[in-house]
């Protein structure tokens, strides 16, 4: 066994995240490490615990013909059979392909044809019956395993576009290839050999297809090895080891079939940190209050909804209570901007430490050491927000192609305009049109079966054709600022209008939904005279959309000025105008909008 590194915790030894679960679990079986929601209480796992249910169903599915290579399509909402699973598959040789329970029939059937999987391990009834249907209009599935013990039944859920009759036809084409989660936990396992052959497992080997969600087009499976993901592990490890959060516990909130949860998901239990998976969006503000987390990732979109219920708050307090908060927000920005404060304002800013600031991180557990922000750019604006009331939001950066953490802000050196130094490990340079390249052990091997898109994403740089060493190409424009990488806008989403001037959409949508009164935007304008929008309300909020317009426009320059718009329903997941984490699809918006979008241009 490898031995424990300075802090405890690890060792460069392992080669596989099989290897370091159950080698920690080794060597701390009694630590808590996982705690979940179930029967009305909150429930513990300990490593011990774990390591026994992870020798279960890797015996299990081993009896069940399952080979190294073999794909298995796993669906589940965060909990503890989840890292069971995706911990058992990785540890008998076979690759993980984690995809989200948001998912549509097609989504599913897309994924089981591109994957080529003939197992399924999903959560609940409903799960079930999606897959199996998808499964019907491929090449069928081998073997379905449900978690929940209720059996499945045809008739329970209600899938869009789907009939009864169809339901039913899929859920009888499994008859005698249906099991349970009891099934798989009571085959009988030899956890010692189990430890003994992830020992051998290398780095290089496929662990996961991770389905990108993807912003426009079909998902793409990204080829995701041991290394990469451990390489993110070490990278990462390096910036919490300042912090000493063993004993901490960190609240999951993103679904676990995004890369960045994914690997954080291994990640922050081998750092001694205890996992809690939350019950859902509409439970966190409450989880905040009784869990008391150090530590949660998040998207700019949680940000965004915790900003508007704080600002509908400070709308309901007395007068001098909104004058308080707003002078320490005042305050507190000004900090920011490295404006040194008067003595009156030092006093005040004191006061407002504690009658205002104190309260906000109250709300938040009173423990918070880091609420990181990934999988999407996140408003200057948006972190100061926050940073300025005392919560301590880092951005982080990163993509599925590289496992998924480029680089993250460091909490004693927390540059909120930019997304951080690289990680460890981690080389990264802009090309000559300001593209970020990266390189190192945490990059993917490439696309499951598209060596095209793989050939276009992994290339030498174009100044350094004969480097035998491929960068991958991000697709994110930026620079460095002593050190800090700072995204700008993704390459290719560059508006070009009839005048020829080149405009940024992140920026203009950024600026768009930091108002209070807008949810959502797109804008829109290649190859015409100027930029228009089609514009989400907030709730309650539509009569003022046009106010908010305006004073974005009085920010702008002449060729940005948003011309035209629209008010629009709101982009959902549900109707394949968001990705699972709340990314808006641009082109698809752009693409289903197309007529309300030329009406404005004329």
């Amino acid at each position: 066994m490898s031995q424990p590194n300075a802090t405890g915790q690890g060792n460069a030894a392992w080669t596989s995240l099989p290897g370091m679960m159950l080698d920690l679990a080794r060597r701390h079986p009694r630590k808590p490490m996982l705690r979940y929601w179930r029967e009305g209480a909150w429930q513990s796992m300990s490593w011990g615990e774990f390591a026994l249910a992870v020798a279960a169903v890797a015996a299990f599915l081993r009896t069940q013909g399952i080979m190294p290579g073999d794909r298995v399509l796993l669906v589940s909402e965060n909990r503890p059979e989840f890292l069971v699973a995706d911990t058992a598959i990785m540890a008998i040789g076979a690759v993980s392909v984690p995809t989200y329970t948001t998912n549509t029939v097609p989504d599913h059937a897309h994924i089981l044809r591109d994957s080529g999987a003939r197992v399924a391990i999903v959560a609940h009834d409903a799960l079930a019956s999606a897959v199996a249907v998808a499964a019907q209009q491929v090449a069928g599935l081998d073997l379905l395993v449900q978690m929940d013990p209720t059996p499945a039944n045809p008739a329970a859920p209600r899938l869009p576009g789907v009939s009864a009759e169809e339901r039913a036809r899929a859920m009888n084409a499994l008859a005698g290839r249906f099991a349970t989660w009891a099934d798989a936990m009571a085959t009988r396992a030899d956890l010692p050999m189990l430890v003994a052959e992830v020992e051998a497992i290398p780095a290089g080997r496929l662990a996961c297809l991770i389905y990108t969600s993807g912003t426009g087009g079909l998902p793409r499976g990204v080829m995701l090895p041991h290394r990469a993901m451990l390489a993110n592990r070490d990278g990462v490890a390096e910036v919490l080891k300042p912090l000493k959060l063993q004993g901490e516990c960190y609240l999951s909130f993103l679904p676990m079939s995004h890369a960045y949860e994914h690997t954080v998901g291994f990640l922050f239990p081998s750092e001694g940190i205890e996992v809690v998976y939350s019950r859902g969006a509409d439970r966190v503000a409450q989880e905040f209050q009784d869990i008391r987390p150090a530590i949660i990732t998040a998207v700019p979109r949680l940000f965004e909804l915790l900003r508007a219920r704080m600002l509908t708050q400070r709308g309901q307090s007395s007068a001098f209570k909104q004058r308080l908060f707003d002078q320490a927000l005042a305050l507190g920005l000004k900090r920011l901007r490295g404006e040194r404060l008067g003595l009156l304002e030092r006093l005040q800013d004191a006061v407002l430490e504690r009658l205002v600031r104190g309260k906000v991180r109250a709300r938040f557990g009173g423990r918070l050491v880091a609420m990181v922000s990934g999988g999407a750019r996140l408003d200057p604006d948006l972190g100061g927000f926050f940073l300025a009331l005392g919560v301590p939001v880092l951005q982080g950066y990163g993509q599925t192609e590289a496992g998924p953490v480029i680089s993250v802000n460091l909490p004693w050196d927390n540059r909120h305009e930019t997304v951080g130094p690289p990680l460890q490990g981690v080389e990264a340079r802009f090309a000559a049109d300001g593209e970020l390249l990266v390189r190192g052990e945490l990059v993917m091997d490439g696309y499951w079966n598209s060596p095209d898109a793989t050939a276009q994403a992994l290339k030498p740089a174009a100044d350094t054709p004969d480097d035998p060493q491929p960068w991958l190409h991000t697709g994110d424009v930026g620079m460095f600022e002593a050190g800090y990488i700072r995204i700008t806008d993704r390459k290719r989403d560059f508006i070009k209008t009839l005048g020829g001037d080149m405009v940024s959409p992140a920026k203009l949508e950024m600026l768009l939904m930091a108002e209070p009164e807008i949810a959502q935007a797109v804008v829109a304008g290649e190859g015409q005279p100027g930029i228009v929008a089609l514009v989400v309300a907030a709730e309650g909020l539509t009569e003022a959309a046009g106010a908010a317009v305006d004073r974005v426009n009085r920010k702008l320059g002449g060729a940005e000025r948003i011309r035209r718009w629209r008010l629009s329903e709101p982009f959902t997941v549900e109707d394949g105008l968001l990705t699972p984490t709340m990314k808006i699809k641009r082109r698809e918006v752009l693409r289903r909008f197309e007529g309300e979008i030329s009406a404005l241009h004329r």
